[in-house]
């Protein structure tokens, strides 16, 4: 079922369903923001994920009307930079990106900092009308993920990513779109059909086809 149901004191929901899994981030009080222990569990997800030969898509979402995810919870740790250079971040975000199945990101809401590292990684971003993105790495004084910075700039190019991360711009959601940052926008209560539309192809294809179409790309 899309989106996952709450189960209290569960942070990430996994449901499976025929050919599909659905990843959510289950936080919503916290905007969803990634501990080092979510990190580490949505590795072991992605880890899982690679191993399943009925897989044909995978989404990645986040719970709550507002916050895909802020990115990384820098109160979680006494030193912000535990969390933030920790080398989890590009082990999670490069298994998800070498998926051999359809991913898509159903961005919920506003997406920011090291949340990147799951929008990023995914082959599709759809996202709700009112969200917003922006990377305040230079306002925090951290460095964005290598792997942010190269996913970023192929899909938006080198200026525009700069405008995000160096001029510490905020984009709406139309003007991602309209920089190619998202592929679709729709109302909150499209997403989970505008997820099950752009899932529906891999679905009923065959698992090695969808593989060696992703792997042309």
């Amino acid at each position: 079922p899309y989106p996952s149901p709450h189960r209290p004191g569960q942070v990430i929901d996994l449901a499976r369903q025929g050919g599909c899994w659905t990843v959510t981030l289950n936080r919503a009080d916290k905007a969803n923001a990634l501990t080092l222990g979510m990190l580490e569990e949505l590795d072991g997800i992605f880890e899982q994920a690679q191993a399943d030969t009925d897989l044909r898509v995978l989404v990645v979402t986040g719970a709550g009307p507002r916050v895909f995810c802020a990115g990384a919870d820098l109160g979680e740790a006494r030193d912000a930079t535990s969390i933030t250079t920790n080398p989890v971040w590009e082990r999670m975000s490069n298994r998800l990106a070498n998926l051999p199945c359809l991913t898509i990101a159903a961005l919920n809401g506003t997406l920011a900092g090291g949340g990147f590292a799951l929008a990023l990684a995914c082959d599709l971003r759809i996202a709700v009308a009112g969200a917003n993105f922006f990377y305040p790495v230079l306002r925090n004084g951290f460095l964005p993920q290598p792997s942010d910075v190269r996913r970023m700039t192929a899909l938006i190019g080198p200026s525009r990513t700069r405008l995000i991360l160096l001029a510490g711009q905020k984009l709406t959601a139309n003007e991602a779109l309209d920089v190619g940052l998202v592929d679709r926008l729709v109302p909150a209560e499209g997403l989970p059909n505008m997820v099950a539309d752009l899932s529906n192809a891999a679905l009923n294809a065959r698992g090695e086809t969808v593989t060696a179409i992703k792997r042309l790309g």
